[in-house]
């Protein structure tokens, strides 16, 4: 008997960013569900994993890594929650704006506590399989992607473990802002063509190996911006250009009824996967 829970309901959240409402299915051919999602209003985060490890074991790593996130962000001590907000803080001097400029100074404290958080959550997944007998390699594991804004009005930071994807759909064309970290990603940017790998078969998740890297960005968030984060039973099937068309068509008032057009095209191309699909749309 299955003990998956969805850690946060189908209903539209108001953050200070924008209204965020995520959507997971079992699909049409697993028995259980091991994708999950987290999205927290207070804290400005918002996640999706996608567990492996047979039966009840990928389910509970994704439930781990995302909750342990979560709860590392809202235990930060008093100066790291100093240090996030002066990081926010309106300089007081004069300041020419780059739209492509790094954030590195604005960005930093964020980038670092992601970082750390991460870890944490590796650390907590990684010794629930140490003490099931699990060694390294082996065991539970999880991709995690996500985003979070650590202060009001500050830039989007995502961070990402594996091969869920995050894209942005802005102005009419949508962007994918993650790299899948597969050896079958890894295979294509070396130009290799065929004898290509399962596109399944990860370079780290969490979990599995006592060390994980993180990939981290900064991203200047705007106005009207939409955000799709999906595991692999979304973006494996269907195609950039049906997702983008969806993704066109809708606003911050039917963020639940682009999440259902979005599974059910994936459904209608033939995943074989459980498939999740987070929506935030930037106020």
């Amino acid at each position: 008997m299955s003990n998956w829970t969805q850690l946060s309901p189908s209903t539209t959240f108001n953050l200070a960013m924008g209204q965020a409402y995520g959507m997971t299915d079992v699909g049409l051919v697993r028995d259980s569900n091991e994708d999950n999602f987290l999205i927290d209003p207070q804290l400005g985060l918002v996640m999706i994993g996608d567990g492996m490890g047979g039966h009840e074991a990928g389910e509970i790593a994704s439930a781990d890594a995302l909750l342990a996130v979560r709860d590392f962000l809202a235990n930060l001590g008093e100066q790291a929650r100093r240090d996030l907000a002066n990081a926010g803080a309106a300089p007081s001097g004069p300041v020419s704006y780059d739209p492509d400029a790094t954030w590195s100074d604005q960005s930093m404290p964020a980038v670092m506590t992601l970082f750390e958080a991460v870890e944490f959550a590796n650390a907590q997944v990684y010794a629930k399989n140490l003490a099931q007998g699990n060694g390294d390699g082996h065991g539970m594991g999880t991709t995690l992607t996500g985003f979070w804004q650590s202060y009001a009005g500050g830039p989007l930071v995502v961070f990402h473990v594996g091969d869920c994807r995050l894209y942005r759909y802005r102005d009419g064309e949508l962007s994918l802002l993650t790299r899948d970290q597969t050896l079958y990603q890894q295979a294509l940017e070396e130009g290799l063509l065929e004898h290509l790998p399962p596109r399944n078969m990860l370079l780290q998740a969490i979990g599995p190996s006592p060390e994980v890297r993180p990939e981290v960005k900064p991203y200047t968030l705007q106005a009207k911006d939409l955000y799709l984060l999906c595991s692999d039973g979304l973006h494996g099937s269907v195609p950039h250009g049906v997702i983008a068309e969806l993704m066109g068509k809708t606003d911050a008032d039917h963020l639940d009824q682009c999440c259902a057009a979005l599974i059910a095209a994936s459904m209608e191309h033939g995943s074989r996967d459980n498939i999740t699909a987070v929506l935030m749309a930037a106020s």
